[in-house]
């Protein structure tokens, strides 16, 4: 790839650790900083560099999409993929797996997975192996994002919250747990701020603030003005495999992250960025999670840990664990200590068929 009339050197092999990205594509790579994230691993700027130069070449790799029965989800058996419709008029896809409650016993709750800004719910794919066994399993791919349909509208906080009261309405007997990732956890405690907790036994929110203090730290900005309107496709994919690179500590394999990738760029630029911009302050956020007082598990990196801190001191029942090395998508780079943490919460801190 050319960039400046320098060539931007394209390595598909494993970049040993501390190599630096050459200097004509540093800005690249600055751009792709998500959500304030640190420049990516060395791994990441070779991953992403390689991605470039195939898009560029006019190479990707697309996904096998599920187009209804069984789900196209690697390394997942007996999964289900549904659709249902909201009350706006969308079609909505999620996956289901393992055994329905019987809400006459007492069962387990339903664990509601709510993946990220533009992620697939399929990323849960860890999760929803180790959860299918023994509890009722779903994940939402909300709209515009995974195989739901993409709207020309809904892109707010309020509606995404409701699609997801929807949802647990539509698939969900009895008490849920919502494990909501990222832009996930926002929607999910708007679901709460909305319609309140009355069918919810607990919540995991994973890696974002939750409007306790202190407020992230602002980073500068490499955005530029034009950030604020629509870029060029291949500009656009370009930042968007960088993007997913830099969520992983751990390179979860390239065709992974082409999977990845293109689920991630199916809504339109526009809403992508009233994604990025709900407009309401930080305290509405901590308001909606203080208002319940069922057990929160709040996990994080360590950016995010004094927040988690305040949370644990002021909420009723929330227990904070950190990820010390792992990247964004950490249920995805330490699947097995995740898992674990998960089933023992879901197990000593849920009560069965507690909603009260």
């Amino acid at each position: 790839m050319m960039r400046g009339g320098h060539a931007c050197p394209v390595s598909l092999t494993p970049v040993k650790r501390g190599l630096s990205t050459p200097a004509n594509c540093q800005g690249l790579m600055r751009a792709m900083e998500p959500f304030g994230a640190p420049l990516l691993t060395a791994w990441a700027r070779a991953a992403a560099v390689g991605a470039v130069w195939l898009v560029v070449s006019g190479f990707t790799a697309g996904p096998e999409m599920a187009s209804g029965g069984a789900a196209s989800v690697p390394g997942i058996g007996a999964v289900e993929s549904r659709s249902f419709i909201t009350s706006d008029g969308a079609r909505l896809h999620y996956l289901e797996a393992g055994p329905r409650p019987d809400l006459t016993a007492g069962g387990p709750p339903t664990v509601v997975f709510v993946p990220g800004w533009t992620m697939p719910g399929w990323i849960f794919e860890p999760q929803i192996d180790a959860l299918k066994d023994r509890f009722h399993v779903l994940a939402l791919d909300p709209r515009g994002q995974g195989e739901s349909e993409v709207t020309a509208f809904g892109y707010s906080y309020e509606r995404r919250g409701r699609d997801i009261g929807e949802l647990i309405e539509q698939a969900a007997p009895g008490p849920v747990v919502l494990v909501g990732w990222s832009l996930g956890v926002l929607d999910s405690l708007a679901y709460i701020a909305g319609q309140g907790d009355g069918r919810i036994a607990g919540l995991v929110l994973i890696d974002n603030s939750v409007g306790e203090e202190p407020a992230p730290v602002a980073r500068p900005s490499t955005a530029s003005p034009s950030d604020r309107a629509d870029i060029p496709e291949d500009e656009r994919r370009r930042r968007r495999v960088a993007f997913v690179a830099s969520m992983f500590a751990h390179d979860p394999g390239a065709d992974y992250r082409a999977r990845l990738t293109d689920q991630a760029l199916r809504m339109t630029q526009a809403d992508e960025r009233r994604l990025l911009a709900y407009d309401v302050p930080r305290s509405y956020w901590r308001a909606a999670l203080h208002s319940t007082d069922k057990p929160v598990l709040y996990v994080v990196r360590p950016r995010l840990r004094p927040q988690g801190e305040n949370l644990v001191r002021t909420h009723a029942d929330a227990r904070m664990e950190v990820f010390e090395t792992a990247g964004h998508a950490l249920f995805v780079d330490e699947a097995d200590r995740f898992d674990a943490l998960l089933i023992d919460f879901l197990d000593h801190r849920v009560q069965s068929g507690a909603v009260h």
